[in-house]
């Protein structure tokens, strides 16, 4: 049988060890902080300084079961016992349905606001703002939740519009949901991944207050370790006596996965010793393999009459306009149903291909998440 030192790198020998020793009992099998485990929650830090440029804390992270735990958490942390004031969230249409089942789940607001396709899904501040009105009368908007590199959309928000939306949510007094777990997925040669926070810091005095919860997964970028359950929460600008609420919260559910907070240290913390080499390897071939993907799918499908694709920036998705002819739709009237609806059971019917569920977002064409 080969040792330890026979059969691993002394990279991951030194990891090992490294977690382990911040564990309590020097067990993957114990429970950890229920914030996460320290030296992780340092990585992440160290990966978030790094990346921004700005300084970063690990007494402002805690790690969750999956982005989605984090999310989770950070809503519950903003909702109101007064049914008479309603807390509203601001999210995006086309959005990942998490936000819309968690609004369900916990009695709030969805405050749809559509995202500008013919921008290449950027954001217009004029259709916040109309969202924002036209939620007034039935709740109180708490937060606004921003998912870039997008999903479904595939878009890469340039930093002008970031700012444009951390100075609306300032104007708004909202929290800035931020989840960000595609950020290692950028597909154009020139484009790069800029984060909320390197944004809001930039900004200066005006928005040093601006509260921000920024996201990050081991599902998705070039890992995909997506059973292993971990991702963390960043929080910046928030008051010392929420961070303490939201710790109790927390600590409700003891503790996240310790096989998915040692993965988030493998992510935000590459090897650099004998094991670097094979790491860079092997990411950038994976990234690789997915960017030619996504540039084959956004090909292939402006190639099929009456079906546009905007460029895809980031993500893992294309979301394509789909441009349904009159006589279908009127086929879809004289049956009582939805022309996408029309559109996807036909398809299903003819080749066995499932489309998702409906995101209409114009009144003459219909997109389709693929």
């Amino acid at each position: 049988m080969k040792t330890a030192p026979a059969s691993f790198t002394q990279d991951a020998i030194s990891r090992t060890k490294e977690i382990l020793g911040a564990v309590n009992g020097g067990s993957m099998g114990a429970y950890t902080d229920s914030i996460g485990i320290s030296v992780v929650r340092d990585h992440i830090a160290e990966y978030i300084s790094k990346r921004d440029g700005y300084p970063a804390s690990p007494e402002d992270v805690f790690i969750g079961t999956g982005a989605s735990g984090c999310i989770k958490s950070i809503m519950k942390l903003v909702l109101t016992m007064d049914p008479a004031n309603k807390p509203g969230f601001m999210i995006p249409v086309p959005q990942y349905p998490l936000y819309s089942a968690c609004c369900s789940e916990y009695n709030a607001q969805l405050i749809s606001y559509y995202m500008d396709e013919a921008n290449n899904w950027t954001l217009d501040i004029a259709e916040l703002e109309r969202a924002y009105e036209a939620s007034k009368s039935i709740c109180t908007p708490k937060a606004i939740c921003i998912i870039n590199p997008g999903n479904p959309t595939g878009q890469n928000l340039p930093e002008e519009n970031i700012a444009e939306i951390i100075k609306f949510a300032t104007r708004k007094n909202l929290l800035i949901m931020a989840d960000e777990v595609y950020q290692e997925n950028i597909w154009g040669d020139s484009d790069k991944f800029t984060s909320f926070k390197q944004v809001l810091r930039s900004l200066g005095p005006d928005h040093e207050s601006q509260p921000l919860a920024s996201f990050h997964s081991i599902s998705k970028g070039f890992m995909g370790e997506c059973g292993l359950r971990g991702g963390y929460c960043e929080l910046t600008n928030f008051l010392p006596e929420v961070k303490g609420m939201l710790v109790k919260l927390i600590s409700a559910s003891l503790c996240s996965s310790t096989i998915g907070q040692a993965a988030i240290s493998c992510m935000v913390k590459p090897p650099t010793g004998d094991a670097a080499e094979l790491y860079k390897t092997e990411t950038h071939a994976i990234l690789e393999s997915l960017k030619e993907r996504a540039l084959m799918a956004h090909s292939k499908l402006n190639e099929i009459p009456g079906i546009q694709c905007n460029d895809l920036q980031g993500a893992m998705y294309a979301f394509p306009n789909i441009d349904i002819p009159k006589k279908a739709v009127d086929v879809a009237e004289g049956r009582g149903i939805e022309p996408d609806f029309l559109y996807c059971s036909e398809l299903l019917e003819s080749t066995g291909n499932l489309c998702g569920a409906r995101k209409r977002i114009l009144a003459v064409s219909w997109n389709l998440p693929l």
